[in-house]
């Protein structure tokens, strides 16, 4: 077996963040290949992609047969909910199994199953999402010949594996608004007929190249962006689009806006190019848990809020459950908008919260929600969290609790000692990543913090992201 050979194997089994696990005879005895988005039962042709001496990984091709687990499900299939068809209650035994696998075997916390408190499941397993970002491109993948077209005009999402073909979002995919998917086929038919061209990845010339909606839960509207480059842009009819999408969307139209992009990275943010409103309003009001957040376009905000009052719910309780917090000094690092120290600071009677994240801008929006929720006993930093706890070091041993919620790649070991060197009676560790707290596990054990309980919390059904709630308190 070689880096580029292409294999049909049997997926056997399941391994952390969504790699299934194949075995296969070879002259030097079974050889595990591991292949990322798929099923145990599936029968997939893979291409080998990185080979080691104790295991491959492979890139999946297609799946050659489906697994018996396997549902039908009236949504198109997309690169971004590889599980859709496998039922929720296979998906939580997979998630639920794999992860604390990882406690054990990164954190060496071999007791693991009697800390783990329970599995919270979404509210909703289909469309959750508050977000989505839909590209355009003038390569298109055919999804019934599975050909690749040129001089297409596709809007949807990129084939899985590829960075520069989109398959045509014709049905919705679960996962977003249904009604705002089942619409999308009219934009791009709308946008297609201006004559402009969707953007070509390769040659980085074109006109359209991503469309980025925001949904409110609370009162059902959308803010959406159209990001362009300026190629042709005096060619494009922007109040024509406004007046189309006023006619299609109606009242649930919250907000349109226009970004012009000539960045040639691949990326819809605003602050990569210039940002217009077009009509109604730049942001939408989101509750949760009985407080309201304004949220912008650019807004770090949890993707699925029904699940994540559930987290917050018991994040929260996990800090009162062995302290009385009345009057106490919380800090919430890495805060983002703040949401997490919103609340609270609106449900403990007396208690101080200081939030530092390092983007100003959600920063801005935390103090903004703050005074619109009428929460006074807060105060938040535009800060590193390493730096802003090197610069103030008078927090040491004033801090009685920790919210904790790093990004992805996890907390840096340098900035995670600072934290601990705070002093806290207990840390409430919230990762949208376990692999990387069950790695902190160890480095927060030799510092003194003992892991109590770990709960995990499923917000993104049909994927392989789950995230984890660890409470460590001191010894």
């Amino acid at each position: 077996m070689k880096r580029g050979d292409e294999l049909e194997v049997l997926i056997e089994d399941y391994a952390f963040g969504g790699k299934g696990i194949a075995r296969v005879e070879t002259e030097n005895g079974h050889q595990i290949i591991f292949v990322p988005n798929t099923i145990p039962g599936q029968k997939v042709l893979t291409r080998i992609a990185k080979k080691r001496r104790k295991y491959a990984e492979g890139k999946l091709l297609k799946v050659v047969a489906k697994s018996p687990d396997e549902v039908a499900v009236p949504y198109q299939p997309i690169s971004g909910a590889p599980f859709i068809n496998l039922p929720v209650a296979k998906q939580r035994e997979y998630k639920e199994e794999s992860t604390l696998a990882q406690y054990r075997k990164i954190g060496g916390v071999f007791n693991i199953a009697e800390l783990f408190d329970t599995y919270i499941a979404s509210p909703e397993d289909f469309n959750y999402r508050n977000k989505m970002e839909y590209s355009f491109s003038s390569i298109r993948q055919d999804l019934e010949t599975g050909e690749e077209v040129d001089d297409a005009f596709a809007l949807g999402f990129k084939t899985r594996g590829t960075w520069w073909k989109v398959e045509n979002l014709d049905q919705p995919d679960g996962l977003f608004d249904a009604e705002f998917e089942t619409k999308l086929k009219e934009i791009r038919n709308f946008l297609q007929n201006t004559g402009l061209p969707a953007w070509h990845p390769p040659k980085k010339i074109g006109f359209f190249r991503h469309l980025v909606v925001r949904k409110s839960f609370d009162v059902n509207k959308l803010l959406i962006n159209l990001v362009t480059s300026s190629q042709g842009i005096e060619g494009f009819d922007i109040e024509g689009f406004k007046n189309f999408m006023v006619d299609l969307l109606g009242d649930r139209l919250a907000g349109l806006q226009h970004t012009v992009n000539d960045d040639v990275a691949d990326r819809a943010k605003i602050e990569n190019g210039e940002n217009g409103l077009v009509y109604g309003d730049p942001v939408v009001l989101e509750q949760l848990l009985g407080l309201h957040f304004e949220i912008s376009m650019e807004s770090f905000f949890q993707t699925n809020p029904k699940s994540a009052e559930r987290l917050y719910t018991k994040a929260i309780d996990y800090a009162q459950e062995n302290f009385e917090l009345k009057g106490q000094v919380l800090m919430d690092l890495f805060c983002g908008t703040g949401t997490i120290g919103q609340i609270m600071a609106d449900r403990i009677e007396g208690v101080k919260v200081i939030g530092v994240d390092i983007v100003p801008e959600a920063i801005e929006d935390a103090k903004r929600n703050a005074a619109r929720n009428g929460i006074q006993n807060l105060e938040f930093y535009a800060a590193d969290v390493g730096k802003f706890l090197l610069e103030y070091p008078d927090f040491e041993n004033k801090i009685h609790t920790i919210m904790l919620d790093p990004p992805r790649a996890g907390i840096a070991p340098k900035t995670l000692r600072k934290v601990m060197r705070l002093n806290a009676k207990q840390i409430v560790y919230i990762s949208c990543n376990p692999a990387t707290q069950a790695r902190d596990t160890k480095d927060l054990e030799e510092f003194g913090y003992e892991l109590k309980k770990l709960t995990l919390v499923d917000q993104f059904p049909h994927t392989s992201h789950i995230e984890a709630i660890g409470l460590f308190i001191k010894k």
